[in-house]
């Protein structure tokens, strides 16, 4: 049973996604609109100063008070740059335009290319013989303008980054801290019946009660001191030892090979001649082989073959656990490992994240899905460094 919380988390990621991407096209089409808007006023002005040019060049003026009005419209444009050339393309009037004297023709020629690329001229005609042509860009503004709603968004999504990062920060070491405290207080707790448990033992030896009773008694004694000291360990720093992990993996198939059902078949592959030594801690990583182990098992259902292999790549030592269970879909290969996180109805979900943390947090390893196919079985991969 996949737990309401994930789906609820994915949902929400869905939601924020979509809304994130509407609020981003509707920036993007309101400012498409407003810069369309601003052209057409450009136009309209830069059209103004071309018939005001026009009049200047005439002789239709008739009074100062034409002349003043002309000329207020002319110095008017301030921020739109143009160029005015004649019909052999030669530069007359220029304006709005920054440039060095010995740079002046190379960045207006340039200048008259970008014009000419981005806006059709106006046409001005001085006379019947005589035309001008005035070619204009757009404003320094309205390009800004342009690219305001592109900025806009990537100040929003690199605060959204940024946030989600210290979120998830701070969310990670809640659950260390829970994982450790829920540790510590689990290691205390078996403390005490396991000493009250070894006490009775040794009554029953003392009484001469059947020995292989008493045998077995010891066994799961010693099985619960294992879990006890297995949780300890998690609630603070382990030490890594330098540990044959061929023995460890053995060791724990033999353990579960007693506890599990005839129906399970356990294959251990390995090339026999490497020494497998890695930094390890043995009480830890054993919970982890369990773990897979009985993972696979609930997901063929006590019946089936779960295959582990051990080999060496680089510096690396791979341990390939395969099941021929139901598999996953790729969809899950994530989020198996998160904590609450199950496919049975009375799961808790906790046994892969608990693998997961212990070779990742603590062994500075990798596990995750090397691959799935759905009712033919899974492969879990775990890598570890030989020097970490």
């Amino acid at each position: 049973m996949v737990l309401d919380i994930y789906l609820k988390k994915r949902r929400w990621k869905i939601l924020l996604f979509l809304a994130a991407i509407i609020i981003g096209i509707a920036s993007l089409k309101y400012t498409n609109w407003l810069t369309d808007k601003l052209s057409q006023e450009e136009r309209k002005k830069v059209e103004l100063w071309a018939e005001a040019i026009k009049r200047l060049a005439s002789d239709e003026i008739t009074t100062e008070t034409d002349i003043s009005l002309i000329e207020m419209i002319s110095n008017q444009n301030t921020s739109i740059p143009l160029i005015v050339t004649n019909a052999d393309d030669s530069i007359m009037i220029h304006a709005n335009i920054s440039f060095t004297p010995a740079r002046q023709n190379e960045i207006l020629t340039r200048e008259l290319k970008k014009m000419k690329a981005q806006n059709p001229p106006i046409e001005i005609f001085i006379s019947e013989n005589i035309k001008q042509f005035l070619y204009y860009r757009e404003s320094y503004l309205l390009r800004n303008l342009r690219l305001f709603p592109i900025v806009q968004l990537l100040v929003i999504f690199l605060f959204i980054g940024v946030a989600y990062l210290a979120f998830s920060a701070s969310r990670s070491a809640e659950q260390n801290q829970v994982w450790v405290g829920m540790s510590k207080e689990t290691a205390h707790q078996l403390g005490t019946p396991i000493s009250s448990l070894m006490a009775w033992v040794e009554l029953l030896r003392l009484q001469k009660n059947d020995p292989a009773i008493v045998g077995e008694l010891e066994n799961d004694i010693q099985r619960l001191e294992k879990i006890t000291e297995r949780f300890s360990k998690i609630g603070s720093k382990p030490e890594l030892l330098h540990t044959d992990m061929e023995t460890v993996i053995r060791s724990t198939l033999e353990y579960l090979k007693r506890r599990s059902s005839g129906k399970i078949k356990y294959e251990f592959h390995t090339d026999g001649t490497n020494k497998w030594e890695v930094p390890l801690n043995e009480a830890l990583f054993s919970w982890v082989i369990e773990n897979l182990c009985k993972n696979a098992m609930d997901a063929m259902n006590g019946e089936g073959t779960i295959t582990i292999s051990l080999k060496e790549k680089e510096n690396n030592v791979i341990v390939d656990l395969s099941d021929t269970g139901k598999g996953l879909h790729k969809s899950q290969f994530k989020t198996i490992f998160q904590p609450g996180y199950s496919t049975k109805k009375r799961g808790w979900g906790l046994g892969l994240s608990l693998a997961k943390r212990i070779v990742e947090n603590y062994h500075k390893g990798k596990i995750f899905i090397k691959e799935s196919e759905i009712n033919k079985g899974t492969t879990f991969r775990i890598l570890l460094k030989k020097n970490a």
